[in-house]
């Protein structure tokens, strides 16, 4: 009898034992059938997708929440299996979308990684973008300064007193009606000549240091005086580092494969 007892006691344990891998592999049991962990992986994968293609990170309480709502997808799918939805017209085309949608994603995410964009690749395209940045020979920067005014007379007039002695800059204070210029005695700073409308870009490009035109220079915005303060050779912008952008430019690249990719295959595609 005692034997009897015991034989019972270790099958229980043992029963109790087996069974501890599969709830393990659930994350709930709803209305008697359970809710693979499997779920809620593939969920906060797709989250974590998603943050990374954005580059904005997942908020904790978001990871959180995913249980709750793979649960809650449970019951809404029990519901709807026992309301007959999956024999509906509706829910045999949208099934029937969702299932392109799912194959093409699984295509584009197999070709992104049989073709991996190298470090060597990257590196390529940061030099090739760090070079077209560099300013093409003999141009220069200009660190200039002008008086904006409505009429071309009150241009002639500000010139002239500027030849008589009064100041550029508390002209410019005075008169211009460029605001932002106008409050810094018509500073503009350093600048290439391509940076402004063409009109002044080629005033400003006639007059070397020290030089103010003589004449009002006209634009969109109204009358300009211009004076060069000085003159430098132009400068390439400062590049970040390619690790900092080593990341980004991968991606872009990974973008321009893959529409380079379609691209192709509807190319070859024979549609009649």
């Amino acid at each position: 009898m005692k034997k009897h007892i015991l034989t019972v006691s270790v099958a229980a344990a043992l029963a109790a034992t087996l069974a501890l891998p599969a709830i393990a592999q659930n994350v709930a049991i709803v209305n008697g059938k359970p809710v693979p962990k499997a779920r809620l992986e593939a969920l906060e994968a797709q989250v974590k997708a998603t943050a990374q293609r954005t580059g904005q990170p997942v908020p904790p309480e978001v990871m959180n929440q995913l249980r709750d709502e793979v649960i809650a997808r449970e019951i809404f799918m029990q519901e709807a299996e026992r309301r007959g939805v999956q024999g509906t017209e509706a829910y045999r085309k949208n099934m029937e979308m969702a299932r392109q949608s799912v194959m093409i994603n699984a295509l584009f995410e197999d070709y992104k990684a049989k073709n991996p964009v190298t470090d060597e690749e990257a590196k390529a395209e940061y030099d090739r973008l760090v070079a077209s940045q560099a300013p093409a020979a003999g141009a220069k920067e200009y660190k200039a300064r002008h008086i904006l005014v409505e009429k071309e007379d009150e241009a002639k007039a500000i010139i002239a007193q500027i030849k008589k002695g009064a100041k550029f800059e508390d002209l410019a204070k005075k008169q211009s009606k460029d605001p932002g210029s106008g409050a810094q005695g018509g500073d503009l700073g350093w600048a290439n000549p391509a940076g402004y409308v063409p009109e002044f870009a080629q005033a400003l490009g006639k007059l070397h240091k020290g030089q103010m035109t003589d004449t009002p220079v006209k634009t969109q915005f109204g009358y300009h005086v211009i004076r060069v303060d000085d003159v430098r050779d132009a400068k390439a912008p400062e590049a970040p580092k390619f690790d900092d952008v080593k990341a980004q430019i991968k991606q872009q690249m990974e973008q321009q494969k893959l529409a380079k990719f379609q691209e192709d295959l509807r190319a070859k595609a024979k549609i009649e």
